[in-house]
């Protein structure tokens, strides 16, 4: 039985279009089933589109207030019954009680190696701290930010004459690998929490 993945967006959607094209053979294991965004007329959901997939999109002006909009976003991906809803440049908060109705089954990526540079800013407080290396992390979504339970990490070499841009792009590379390979073994052979500890297998 193939895993149910849920991916939510905001921007692009490159960490998507990686996960639709692992999808495509049967082996890896999970199906993209919906993507869903914050906004409309983004690249994300143009490429959910051309691939076939549901889309639905909650702008938070759209509501009267932030709760209402979150409960409507928690109602729409619990529609499509995902084993695992991915933010994948998903760039909003999602709640406590979002988080409780898919309980530990919400990832996210973060460009750096958690603990380490929390916040939007991994690349840069990366360059500035001067740490000669860096990288991306795969977590389960908790209350904090940045800070759930780790289920991988890939680290990431800072070069002498990087820049941030050069740096966040080399990190976003090896991010999106990482995110494919280990959803894809998350689908296949199972996980489990415990404490903070993510198992595989």
């Amino acid at each position: 039985m193939t895993s149910r993945l849920v991916v939510l967006v905001s921007g692009t959607g490159t960490n998507l279009q990686a996960l639709v094209d692992a999808c495509a053979d049967p082996a890896y294991g999970a199906h993209v089933v919906a993507v869903g965004a914050d906004r409309d007329g983004i690249e994300g959901l143009a490429r959910a589109d051309r691939a076939g997939i549901a889309t639905f999109v909650k702008q938070v002006k759209d509501f009267t207030t932030r709760e209402h909009w979150d409960r409507a976003m928690a109602d729409s991906v619990a529609g499509f019954e995902p084993d695992l809803i991915v933010l994948a440049g998903f760039m909003k908060l999602v709640s406590d009680d979002f988080l409780a109705r898919f309980e530990h089954r919400v990832v996210n990526t973060h460009p750096a190696l958690s603990p380490s540079f929390p916040g939007m800013n991994g690349p840069a407080d990366a360059l500035a701290y001067g740490v000669k290396v860096t990288g991306a992390t795969l977590f389960v979504v908790d209350g904090g930010v940045d800070t759930g339970p780790i289920v991988a990490q890939v680290a990431v070499p800072v070069l002498d004459d990087d820049r941030v841009e050069t740096l966040h792009e080399r990190i976003k590379t090896a991010e999106r690998t990482m995110l494919v390979e280990t959803l894809g073994r998350m689908a296949r052979e199972g996980w489990e929490l415990d404490g903070r500890r993510v198992r595989i297998g």
